[in-house]
């Protein structure tokens, strides 16, 4: 079942907008003319037991691994491959899973910054729609786990920044 039918099922108010293809979640708070921090994004992980999680996360931000492996309390956890998205989500192109591990018996892993907003927006598992819906609603029939898991996507671009000594001199007033 597609989320939009799914959405139609439990009776929700949502909207859906077509829009031209995007593959980031970046891209499609642009296009939806939302503010990436509003838009959620799902990153699939799987850990060393073979359990996969769905990660529900702002546009702006990544996965801490590490964290996430201490919520989880597992020894290996990486991100799933190409093919294990295609085998996982077959009603869904991979890159445009909907925030919905329920719908394929897969944990829902909600990052506590997302958690606060009023509504949220994704991909509706294809690259040219979107879903827009109360959060409310979304908690509801999602069920998702609320952790902090995340940080600011900017830290990657800080770290990939050459060190320069003279950018910040403590001693000058």
């Amino acid at each position: 079942m597609n989320v939009e039918d799914y959405l139609d099922k439990q009776g929700c108010i949502f909207k859906l907008t077509a829009h031209e293809p995007v593959y980031t979640a970046e891209q499609l708070a642009t296009v939806e003319h939302v503010p990436p921090h509003h838009v959620a994004k799902t990153v699939i992980v799987r850990a060393d037991n073979d359990t996969f999680y769905l990660c529900v996360l702002p546009a702006d931000r990544k996965v801490s691994l590490y964290n996430l492996k201490q919520h989880l309390d597992v020894e290996h956890l990486r991100l799933a491959t190409e093919s294990e998205m295609e085998r996982l989500f077959a009603d869904a192109e991979v890159g445009a899973e909907p925030p919905f591990g329920n719908l394929y018996n897969l944990p829902t892993l909600m990052d506590k910054t997302l958690a606060k907003d009023k509504e949220i927006v994704f991909q509706a598992g294809t690259h040219d729609r979107a879903i827009r819906m109360a959060m409310d609603d979304y908690m509801r029939l999602a069920h998702p786990t609320v952790l902090k898991f995340s940080y600011p996507t900017a830290f990657d671009e800080i770290e990939s920044m050459p060190l320069d000594p003279f950018f910040y001199d403590p001693f000058q007033l």
